[in-house]
């Protein structure tokens, strides 16, 4: 397949280009597009062959669900059951935005893009090409991550453009995402329950809502038989093709684990600013994420240092663990599935 590829910029998004990639989505192709987020995938969501196609091309398991982005709230009214009170006011204080809400789904919608569930995860993004796209095109657009499924995600054109070239039909370079992490996934179909984290944080939510629960799979590696709700809740995600192995504990047990650990491996190792003085007799590659104390520079690096990490043709990856509270709940959710639960407490 040619994939055509067009570099449009948010801040003067050029119709034409736009109208093109709308015509595809229409015509049951597939567009990679940005959003604040990540890049996405994207295709008709009412179109049951092209959901396919997005598995198809990513690689990515039958049974993961995708989500409908749309860019109005009566889209929603047409494509889901009911929207609940408690859905009602995560809507007012979080749309458009970084928040994915799983409503019980109606008919029209095909199974193909629900993973076969009878619910559907909905997103209303704020990122103005992803809002001129779905406008456009005039149906809501599934998109996962516009990735090799089990890779990085991708948060970068270029990232895409390694991925997918060849496998759709255009990709939208728009440059560099803001967020640089997936929406928080909330079910609002009982009790509001967090599927998966993001920046949008439990605390955040309840002081909209009274309460919401943590999914108990969150941090744990779910059994062959669970069946995903959301996208990124059985399958492991995020993961660079080098081995990733997280330690935890305090800064200075976890330096010693790690200095034990490369003495006779080509690691590299994912520290932050404040720790990597205790690292500096290691020999081996030592990279920060940045500020221990700013864990949205921190989320927003991930995926791209992951992705860089396999350029340095190091056998191994040694990454620090983060408190599981706040931000850092959605860092160490996305870091553990790219461990593939290999996590050493020290």
């Amino acid at each position: 397949m040619n994939t055509e590829i067009v570099k449009i910029d948010a801040a003067n998004i050029d119709e034409k280009q736009i109208e093109r990639a709308a015509e595809i989505i229409k015509n049951g192709g597939l567009v990679a597009f940005p959003t604040e987020t990540v890049y996405g995938l994207g295709a008709n969501a009412l179109d049951a062959e092209a959901s396919r196609k997005i598995y198809e091309a990513k690689g990515r398991p039958s049974d993961n669900p995708l989500i409908a982005h749309i860019a109005s709230l009566e889209t929603l009214d047409e494509i889901v059951e009911d929207v609940s009170d408690v859905a009602k006011k995560l809507i007012d204080k979080f749309w458009p935005g970084p928040m994915t809400l799983i409503f019980n789904k109606k008919e029209m919608v095909p199974d193909s893009t629900t993973g076969g569930l009878k619910t559907l995860a909905v997103r209303f993004p704020s990122n103005e090409i992803a809002k001129a796209l779905i406008e456009k095109s005039g149906v809501p657009i599934a998109a996962p991550s516009a990735n090799t499924s089990g890779k990085p995600s991708p948060t970068k054109g270029e990232h895409v453009i390694e991925d997918l070239n060849g496998k759709v039909d255009m990709i939208i370079d728009g440059g560099e995402v803001g967020l640089g992490l997936e929406s928080t996934i909330i079910d609002v179909t009982g009790e509001p329950t967090i599927l998966r984290p993001g920046f949008i944080t439990q605390e955040m939510l309840e002081q909209v809502i009274e309460e919401v629960k943590l999914d108990q799979t969150l941090l744990e590696k779910p059994s062959e038989e669970f069946a995903p709700k959301a996208p990124g809740m059985k399958y492991r995600h995020y993961a660079p093709k080098t081995e990733l192995v997280i330690i935890k504990g305090s800064a200075k047990n976890v330096a010693q684990r790690i200095k034990e650990e490369t003495k006779t491996k080509n690691a590299a190792i994912l520290t932050v600013d404040q720790h990597i003085e205790l690292y500096k007799d290691i020999d081996a590659k030592v990279v920060s994420w940045g500020d221990l104390n700013n864990m949205d520079e921190i989320a927003h690096k991930i995926f791209d240092a992951l992705r860089k990490v396999d350029e340095w043709g190091v056998d191994i990856i040694y990454c620090e663990a983060f408190e599981e509270e706040g931000l850092g709940l959605a860092v160490m959710n996305r870091l553990t599935k790219a461990a593939g639960y290999q996590v050493i407490d020290v």
